[in-house]
């Protein structure tokens, strides 16, 4: 299955291969964002895109950056939100954090999700 890194799946419309519209995409990005994908995890704080070379029920906050930046303006104000309550009041990114209890994270802070994030808030929040 797909990882929580770009390149992704998911993140097909961001590099430029395809159009976020695109009805193979969609399809592909609901089947990612679902059960179906083993490494999506539903949580009691979060669900989002793991990775098969991390911790089972850990959510990566590149995942969570990149469904908003491949989603519609009222997703990625959502991922924002997430983002920000899962960030252990730090106000940095981590790499991965856990689903049910997000003060269990890797990395105080991973610049590469730093720096998505900061791109899903300017072409939110600036960019028409």
């Amino acid at each position: 299955m797909d990882d929580a890194n770009v390149p992704s799946l998911l993140s097909m419309p961001y590099l430029g291969y395809c159009k976020k519209e695109d009805t193979l995409y969609q399809h592909t990005r609901s089947f990612i964002l679902s059960h179906h994908n083993p490494y999506y995890y539903q949580g009691t704080c979060a669900s989002g895109i793991g990775s098969p070379h991390t911790p089972k029920n850990y959510i990566w906050h590149i995942a969570l950056s990149m469904q908003g930046l491949t989603g519609t303006k009222e997703e990625a104000k959502k991922m924002i939100n997430l983002i920000l309550e899962t960030s252990n009041n730090e106000g940095l990114c981590h790499e991965e954090f856990n689903k049910d209890e997000p003060s269990e994270y890797t990395r105080s802070w991973f610049a590469w999700a730093n720096s998505l994030f900061a791109e899903l808030v300017y072409q939110t929040y600036f960019v028409k």
